[in-house]
Order: C-alpha cells, then structure tokens, then sequence
C-alpha cells in the first residue's frame, strides 16, 4: 500500500561537483550514465540512436520513512518505448534521497542536470520536461520560471498547488482527530512527536471503519478534499456505499495520514520555516456544500442514524489552527504555479485519484493565461498514476505533435484510445499502487469535467 505515497510525491552551487559514470554500451548500443551533482543523484539513459528530443522527469512526493529508486518514467514499461524509439531520458532524484517536500531544492537540481546533460551528453534539439504527482509542480515551475530551456511539459496524476493539497489533508487530519479520537493527544502541527500523532489517527481510522457510524464520518472527511472512493485501479468502481467509504478509507489512512499528515507537515515546518498550513475562517458546513462528496456524506449519515449537523457542528467548535504568514510565503515562491504558459501544457489524470484528486487540474486551467497552450487528457480509473505506457506514451505523442505543427491533434477519447490500444500488451499493464500488482487493462481514455477544489491557495 505504501507506494501509493509515491504520489503525494524536492541545495545546489552552481560551482557543485559532478561525478558520472558511463556504464558500458549495452549489445543494444544504448548508454547509461549515473552520478552525483551537488550531493543529488541521477540517471541519463541514452538510445541507440538518439532523436534530439530529451526527456526530463521529476519524480513526486516522497515521505519520510520512504523511498523508491531513481525512476525517469511513471509507467516502467514507458521507459523501454522511448529508448527503443530514440528518445533521451533523464531525471534526478534531488538532495535527501529525494525524501520529504523539497521543490526549491529540486528545481535546482533538474536544472543541473540539463546542464551537465547539454555540456557532456549535446544539446537537445528541444527538452521536454515532465513530473508525475508532486513533479508536477517541479515541472511546472521549471517550465514558467526558465523558459527558454524547456519547449513542452507533460504532467501525470499532477499536483499543481501543493498548499491547497496538503491544506486538504490537514482538514482531513483535522476531522478525524475531532470526531473519531476526541480527547487523544494528537497534534497536527508543531508536533513533539509527529509518528505517534499519525499513528495514533491511523487507529482512530481502524476503529472507524468497522461501523456504519464510523463509516460516515469517513466520509465526511474524505469530503474535505473531494476524496474519490476508487483506491484499486485494477477494479472497477465501487457500486456501492459501504465499498465506496471503505476505499475512501484507504486514501485516508494511505495518502491523507500516512503519506501527507503529522509527519509530512511536520517536514514541511522544517523546511518553509514555519508552519504554513491552517483552517482559521474555514467553515465546514459550506465546504461539504461544495464537495462533489456531498451525496455520499448525507447517505452514509441517513443509513448510520446519525446527525449530520451535531458533527458540524463539533467540527465548528473544535480549535483552529492558524499558519505562519512567512511559511506561507515561502510556499506561495516554492509550490504555487502562477499559470504562465510559456510552452505548450499536457496533463494526463485518473478520474479516481485520491491521492491528487482531479480538482487539481480545473485548478490549474483556471490560472493559465493561454488555455490555447493546455490540454487535459482524462483516464477512467482508480488509483493514483495508474497508467499503462501505451497510454502515458499516447499523451506524449500528443504534445510533440503540438510542438512540431503548432496544433493540438484530435483528442477524442474515441482516437486516443485507438492510438493507445495499437501498443502491444506489454505496454497495457497497469500498476495498483495499493499492492495488487500489474495487470494490462485496456487503454480508458474519456470525457471528464472535475469538480472545483475546496482550498484554492489563488483564484482564478
């Protein structure tokens, strides 16, 4: 279950050491080179015949207690399509191992990467910078804040506005510890002990989902953050109430407190100085009334026998928390796009993802200043960054098209499905990031419009 919390998923001199090594050429003729710059590591993989094009990854979210190896696709399969059809791969996984929330850092890092690239490997004929989750945001500001040195981004399962994400979980936290652990020592922030407080609301959760009572207010939480209850993505959707909450429960325990509670605020704190997260002034009431959850709420609440408007009460009476106005700062200068386009834009998304939820992306075209540079692609699925490479791979092909001709190819679902169900079975698997293995499920491309996210860090 735990890599899940891939998604949700970042300090160089410029004068840094670099050190590279050259793995042999393998019998394909491709060439590896792996190293250290300024204390982060990387991996360039090189085709046999390179077509000019780079690809530069950003990986997501890592919290503590965790991590993955340095990966230059989302999808595995992804990787051995582009090599064999002459693309150049390349990635970073930034200073800590790439653990905990560290976008200054990692944009740092990616840009010395191209640099070494450009300067040892040539000069590509145009970069394409993309980020999976978390990465998202990297690649994304990297394209907004230097661009001249990046002439496409692609993101996948894309966090756009980590302030609003992580203001989600906290009002997430902040439901379960008032209404399933009230009276327990647990802090949210500023926390002597952040494990013991995650801990303890994962419990909290455990007790919970066991009873019709717990299972509403489940769903009440989930509410805060438009929490879909579509966790497997090698299953269909849920069809019914009690399959619903019980998955909107794993995104709570997995992505929203394991992943992005205590500890990952706790980490936050550290690095933007202070605490930026709050919910002075947040009535509960009215977000639930915005929450495309809503539905689910009032039907878990009738069928419990319990009364919705004494929770919201609770949740109204309970003590807020208010964020550092320097910490919100630095997270407006290292985690809020302002929406420049200075490159054409792609986006590839899940409609059941919790762990990024779809709103995220109305979010972000509501900033864009040229929604002619944007395109929203949509996969019918649950899970987080639950893509196959045929269709990770699809997306791609669309955006150099843009990049080549100067227009948008036919995006119907109808023809990106048939584009991506060309690819042999092998590039059709899908990972479940709950611990269910791979398996090829046909490619899902549809028509989708999200629902507005509840804690904008700007309006559009």
């Amino acid at each position: 279950m735990r890599r899940l919390l891939i998604a949700l998923t970042v300090a160089l001199l410029t004068a840094a050491p670099a050190t590279a090594a050259s793995a042999a050429p393998a019998d394909d003729g491709r060439r590896s080179y792996t190293g250290t710059i300024g204390g982060a590591d990387y991996r360039v993989e090189m085709p046999e015949r390179w077509n000019g094009t780079l690809l530069l990854y950003s990986h997501g979210y890592f919290p503590a207690d965790f991590g993955l190896p340095l990966f230059v696709t989302n999808a595995a399969e992804s990787e051995q399509w582009l090599l064999e059809h002459g693309f150049a791969l390349a990635a970073s996984q930034y200073q800590n191992d790439g653990i905990g929330y560290l976008i200054e850092p990692a944009m740092r890092d990616q840009l010395a990467l191209l640099d070494w690239f450009e300067a040892e490997v040539g000069r590509p004929e145009r970069t394409v910078v993309s980020g999976q989750s978390l990465g998202a945001t990297i690649a994304t500001l990297l394209a907004e804040r230097h661009p001249r040195r990046f002439d496409g981004v692609l993101t996948l399962c894309g966090v756009y506005d980590p302030l609003n994400t992580f203001n989600s979980a906290l009002d997430i936290n902040f439901t379960v510890r008032t209404l399933l652990a009230p009276g327990e020592d647990i802090d949210l922030v500023h926390a002597d002990d952040p494990v013991a407080s995650r801990e303890a609301l994962i419990a909290a959760v455990n007790r919970a989902r066991v009873t019709p009572e717990g299972r509403a207010r489940l769903a009440l939480a989930a509410s805060f953050g438009n929490v879909t209850g579509w966790y497997r993505s090698l299953e269909p959707k849920p069809a019914d109430l009690t399959g619903w909450i019980q998955q909107q429960t794993e995104w709570i325990t997995w992505a929203k407190i394991w992943g992005n509670g205590p500890t990952a605020f706790a980490d936050i704190e550290r690095v933007a100085g202070g605490n930026p997260l709050g919910n002075t002034g947040i009535d509960y009431a009215k977000q639930l009334k915005r929450s495309s959850q809503r539905e689910v709420v009032l039907q878990a609440y009738r069928e419990a026998g319990l009364n919705l408007t004494s929770d919201l009460a609770a949740l109204a009476a309970a003590p807020r928390i208010a964020p550092e106005r320097d910490a919100v700062r630095y997270m407006y200068r290292y985690g809020v796009p302002t929406g420049r386009t200075p490159a054409p834009v792609l986006s590839l998304h899940t409609t059941g993802d919790g762990g990024a939820p779809p709103d995220q992306e109305r979010w972000y075209a509501e900033q864009v200043d040229d929604p002619a540079d944007l395109r929203q692609l949509w996969v019918e699925r649950g899970g987080h960054c639950s893509f196959s490479a045929a269709e990770e791979v699809t997306a791609l092909r669309a955006l150099l098209t843009k990049l080549d001709t100067g227009r948008w190819p036919d995006l119907r679902p109808s023809r990106l499905n048939a584009a991506a169900g060309r690819f042999d079975p092998h590039y059709q698997q899908v990972l479940d990031l709950g611990g269910n293995g791979k398996a090829v499920m046909p490619p899902a491309f549809t028509r989708y419009r999200p629902p507005v996210t509840l804690r904008p860090s700007r309006t559009g």
